[in-house]
């Protein structure tokens, strides 16, 4: 008799999903998604913004490139000498750039200019450490401005080139973007700002 040969086939092996492939997509996806989280909500919490012109010189000068924080006045106020980035209370054109001064008063001061001079509530301002140069008689003609509750009095560094408080007036605080905190660009410059905090 002649012998059977039973051939048996091998199970049909299905390939196994490439588990560490579908994982490392999944990070992949997970840490993209999160990167633009981040990225949106640093955008909200600290804008950009870029020095137009000279209004602010010596402390900034035009190109330069700040980082603002809307956090610092989230539970606080603008105080004395801080650097803050607003919207024009009387914008010249419908897209008019936010402009960027130092405070000067804040609500409730009485703010004078006298003989060039710069006076909050009866006393002279010490300010060698950031105006430029000494004001013209022609941009700081003596005038008085009284400050009302929500209400902030703005100067540019370069007084003699700068449109602020003396043209358009007080800034209401429902205006201001927030605080120039750092420099980024150009890397010469990198570095946080130096605020002059004055009783």
């Amino acid at each position: 008799m002649q012998a059977e040969i039973n051939t048996v086939q091998p199970p049909i092996v299905q390939p196994r999903p490439n588990l560490g492939r579908l994982r490392f997509m999944k990070e992949v996806i997970s840490t993209l998604v999160f990167g633009i989280a981040v990225f949106t909500l640093l955008q909200l919490a600290i804008p950009q913004s870029m020095v137009q012109g000279r209004s602010m010189q010596p402390t900034f000068f035009d190109g330069q490139r700040l980082l603002i924080s809307r956090l610092n006045y989230l539970f606080d106020d603008p105080d004395y000498g801080d650097i803050i980035v607003f919207n024009s209370p009387s914008p010249r054109t419908d897209d008019e750039p936010p402009l960027i001064k130092r405070v000067i008063g804040l609500p409730g001061d009485i703010i004078e200019i006298i003989d060039r001079q710069v006076y909050r509530n009866g006393q002279l301002l010490a300010e060698d450490g950031y105006i430029l140069e000494t004001c013209s008689i022609s941009d700081c003609s003596d005038d008085l401005w009284e400050l009302d509750v929500d209400e902030y009095f703005v100067m540019g560094d370069n007084r003699n080139h700068s449109n602020d408080s003396r043209s358009f007036g007080p800034v209401a605080r429902d205006l201001i973007i927030g605080e120039a905190i750092f420099r980024f660009w150009p890397l010469n410059t990198f570095g946080s700002v130096h605020q002059y905090h004055y009783d």
